[in-house]
């Protein structure tokens, strides 16, 4: 029987339990996740905050990777899938098109222990309602290779404009940029410093000028990208073997590359960075509602965000477990760039109406302008 049902009528007060108690749960929970974020200690049994989940609840686990943001609203569309851990570029799309429910946040009573500046983001806040539980925040790092930078590139100018690097070689080829349409604001919010005559003022806004510019800098980066990535584990791949050294990227990669003794390291550049700040959502038509309830209840576990957090590079939404995790560290989250948040603007959906400009580029030109960019026009 659905949970929905059971609250409309038949066992009501079975609502109003912590969602480990509800009621008990379907056996399974399906869920679309970026890599690195669902582990069963497969890679490092450090690292595995899944086995413990299933033997309490009964529910069993499956997680599909997904490369990018599209790729999590194409799958929630597709459906059969509880829950995703959409970044700020997805859920609100995911919300527009009815593919997620708002959350009863009374099941879930780690709800309190969430950063307060996380707990109402607009990202996942409509209306006063909330669409999901966050999950986990971080930057669109600077990563670098050390023996070519021996001092850390200050600016976002080694991946966009055509340059030698320390070493004395061009860039062209040795770059990378992020396969995907929401990185058009990386590339407005470096010229939101590089040229104030534009006028940008959030990378998510753009008007037509502003636009324009962004896509002719865009080309000229064209020129320059050895492979647009999406996935972290090619990317790995890339600055180990295929003789990449700046890219965009996230902290899980760098982390990867630095546990197997790769010169590599990460900076938050001059002008900033965009990041993500995740967030688990309901598959309106979830077909294990229990389970999914009991999963982002123990999704805000201490232990499992510090652990995460030490896995992926990224800052825990319980700012608790910043504190007393062995393999976070004391300063695990300084590390991961906790005292960066005023610096990050966060992936959002673009939309037509914007605050800064009254009308903006919408979303969907971005996509079919980054197709067009990747395939040279």
């Amino acid at each position: 029987m659905r949970l929905s049902a059971l609250c409309l009528g038949l066992l009501p007060v079975l609502c109003q339990l912590p969602a480990h108690a509800a009621v008990k749960g379907e056996g399974q929970v399906d869920i679309v996740a970026w890599a690195g974020y669902i582990e069963r200690g497969e890679t490092d049994k450090n690292y595995d905050w899944v086995t413990g989940f299933e033997k309490e609840t009964g529910c069993k686990v499956t997680v599909k990777t997904a490369a990018t943001s599209d790729e999590m609203v194409a799958l929630m569309n597709e459906g059969g899938f509880d829950l995703v851990t959409a970044s700020g570029d997805a859920s609100l799309r995911l919300i527009a098109g009815g593919k997620v429910q708002a959350i009863d946040t009374s099941r879930i009573p780690s709800w309190h222990t969430i950063d307060p500046r996380l707990q109402d983001a607009p990202w996942h806040t409509v209306k006063g309602k909330h669409y999901g539980v966050p999950y986990q925040w971080g930057s669109n790092v600077l990563m670098y290779n050390t023996k070519v930078f021996a001092k850390a590139p200050d600016s976002w100018s080694v991946v966009f404009e055509p340059q030698n690097l320390p070493d004395g070689k061009p860039n062209k080829g040795r770059v990378q940029a992020f396969d995907g349409p929401i990185y058009i604001a990386d590339a407005a919010l470096y010229l939101m410093n590089k040229r104030p005559e534009l006028g940008i003022k959030d990378p998510y806004e753009l008007n037509e000028d502003q636009y324009k510019a962004v896509l002719d800098l865009l080309r000229q980066q064209r020129q320059l990208v050895g492979r647009y990535w999406h996935d972290a584990y090619v990317q790995i791949d890339d600055f180990k073997n295929e003789g990449v050294v700046a890219s965009s990227s996230w902290p899980f990669q760098a982390n990867t590359l630095a546990a197997d003794k790769q010169p590599v390291a990460t900076v938050v550049p001059k002008e900033g960075v965009t990041g993500w700040a995740d967030t688990t959502m309901l598959h309106s038509e979830a077909k294990h509602p229990v389970c999914a309830y009991q999963w982002l209840e123990h999704s805000l576990g201490t232990k499992l965000q510090g652990d995460l957090a030490a896995w992926f590079g990224s800052v825990p939404v319980v700012p608790a477990a910043c504190k007393g995790n062995a393999l976070l560290g004391e300063s695990g989250c300084q590390t991961n760039g906790a005292d960066n948040f005023a610096r990050v603007h966060f992936w959002r959906t673009p939309v037509s109406q914007c605050k800064s400009q009254g009308t903006c580029v919408p979303y969907y030109r971005w996509v079919s302008d980054y197709i067009a960019i990747l395939g040279g026009r």
